[in-house]
């Protein structure tokens, strides 16, 4: 008799358990120059409600029981196929007036992880960067051979043509325009420079896409997607595809997805350095990233902000530009969007 009572026990205690498991999800769509006086009304609407639609359909996945990782591939592509932000169908144009797009994910269950970059037909780059990690032995596969491995899983591809936005385009020719005048942003004799120039400027703001996520198995969970840096050159690369400088997870310690300026991000590791304070130094998870973002990062001369998540359900989305597409849903399974500072 009593042992059937432990076993009751045992069983409602467990049962109790995954019913405290918190579920949550976190969104980015970029940081950069984004201020309100910037915006029009409708712009702004248009914004919080592709960002609304991302969470709702992000946290509708784990709210019906499904994984971290499904939650934020689910979140992203629909970012993904959003002109509104630097990724997809919105991606930025490289100095030769080609999209090339760059992708992650990262299981904080496993530890396993997937990439790619410098594609061009591939129509989910964070769906080719999730059958890296899951069907392949590698982590990143880049270019041509990206897209040949991506055919192979039988993922949807697409013309270059499918990526062109018209309002992408003009910014491209801006910023050439201003390079006449200025001079090229690429110095060899000043490595990280830019030559000085002011890197913020309205025409590279910067609109990567992201999601994280933890499940009611306590898995966590990070993805990032994007088009890169308007005129880029020679193939230049981010810290998006970069494990543990823009995308990182790890269920000992969180889930991070990074946007910004990436060389920054990728000298100063930054992800993995969030995840290294939580466990090395026992921060909290609103501490560490505060730590990095807000202190590491300013120092270095960085701009840009993270999402994290814990397997707790603890959120931090903070951000040294001025401003960040941003939104979070918790166990109240209502969406939460914010653009600018302050909000």
């Amino acid at each position: 008799m009593m042992k059937k009572l432990l076993l009751l026990l045992f069983f409602f205690s467990a049962l109790g358990a995954t019913a405290q498991q918190k579920i949550g999800l976190v969104i980015h769509g970029g940081a950069g120059t984004i201020k309100k006086e910037n915006m029009t009304p409708e712009q702004d609407k248009e914004y919080r409600q592709k960002l609304q639609e991302a969470l709702t359909a992000g946290y509708a996945v784990l709210d019906e029981g499904g994984t971290s990782l499904e939650a934020v591939t689910t979140a992203v592509q629909i970012l993904e196929t959003s002109p509104l932000f630097n990724a997809g169908r919105g991606a930025v144009f490289t100095h030769d007036g080609k999209n090339e797009l760059d992708a992650a994910i990262m299981d904080g269950n496993t530890g396993l992880a997937g990439a790619v970059a410098a594609v061009s037909h591939i129509k989910s780059p964070i769906l080719a960067a999730q059958a890296v990690m899951l069907h392949s032995p590698h982590v990143m596969l880049v270019g041509e051979g990206a897209e040949q491995f991506a055919r192979e899983q039988g993922l949807e591809m697409v013309e270059p043509e499918y990526f062109f936005d018209q309002r992408r385009f003009e910014q491209l020719k801006r910023v050439q325009e201003r390079e006449k005048e200025q001079g090229s942003l690429y110095s060899p004799n000043q490595p990280g420079s830019y030559q000085g120039k002011d890197f913020h400027f309205e025409d590279y703001k910067f609109g990567t896409v992201g999601c994280v996520a933890v499940d009611e198995y306590g898995n966590v969970a990070a993805g990032t997607s994007t088009g890169g840096m308007t005129n880029k050159r020679y193939g230049r690369v981010g810290d998006v595809p970069i494990i543990g400088a823009g995308t990182y997870a790890d269920n000992e310690t969180c889930a991070v997805s990074a946007t910004g300026h990436g060389e920054y991000f990728i000298r100063n590791v930054v992800a993995y350095d969030i995840a290294a304070l939580m466990k090395y130094e026992d921060l909290s998870l609103e501490e560490a990233a505060e730590k990095v973002v807000m202190e590491k990062l300013v120092e270095k001369g960085g701009s840009g902000g993270v999402i994290a998540i814990d397997r707790e359900g603890n959120i931090a989305m903070p951000f040294n530009s001025e401003g960040m597409f941003r939104g979070y849903m918790k166990e109240d399974g209502e969406p939460h969007v914010f653009i600018y500072k302050g909000e």
